[in-house]
């Protein structure tokens, strides 16, 4: 291990990327964020490099298969998620700590891969129903898409329990940015 880690995970609608955002917004010289690899199709004006490496699955298997990746998740059929190797090497070669944004089993995957240089936090919704709000707010899925994101909510936040260092309840934003700074100022002092 090269460097320390922090691992920010949630069902989707919990806030992750919001408070990923506003760490790597208060620590621009420390952090980079891992960009993850997936085989799904870019959504809107995502660019392959910034939010994700967009490759076919055909591809991923391929690197699943040379043993590119730290984890990886077939979240759906044909749908892939991962961290790849290089990216991680990419960020500790430029002297920076990794900040990763990742679903609920990537998170765990990354706790175990990282052991003790890595911090894995746990962002969840005061509610299924504020987290149901949320997911409609987006004004972006489908009532299939959210009665799916729902259950698989309520499936991660079950398996997660106990396997993060910390947790975070995401009800106010304001607590919620000061108590991820709380935890990274902790860690980084270790």
């Amino acid at each position: 291990m090269e460097g320390k880690v922090f691992i920010f995970s949630a069902p989707s609608g919990a806030g992750k990327s919001t408070v990923v955002n506003y760490l790597l917004g208060q620590y621009p010289q420390q952090f980079e964020f891992s960009v993850s690899a997936t085989s799904r199709a870019p959504r809107g004006e995502e660019k392959d490099g910034v939010e994700y490496y967009f490759i076919s699955a055909e591809r991923f298997r391929e690197l699943i298969e040379q043993d590119a990746f730290v984890e990886y998740e077939e979240v759906y059929e044909d749908r892939f998620y991962g961290t790849l190797k290089s990216e991680v090497e990419r960020i500790w070669a430029a002297g920076k700590i990794i900040i990763f944004d990742v679903d609920v089993k990537g998170g765990v995957n990354l706790k175990k891969y990282f052991g003790d240089a890595a911090r894995s936090v746990l962002i969840v919704p005061p509610s299924m129903e504020v987290l149901e709000q949320r997911l409609r707010g987006r004004g972006t899925d489908s009532e299939e898409a959210i009665t799916e994101r729902l259950a698989k909510a309520r499936w991660e936040l079950d398996f997660a329990s106990g396997k993060f260092d910390r947790e975070l309840v995401n009800d106010r934003l304001d607590n919620t940015f000061a108590m991820a700074r709380d935890i990274v100022d902790a860690f980084l002092i270790k």
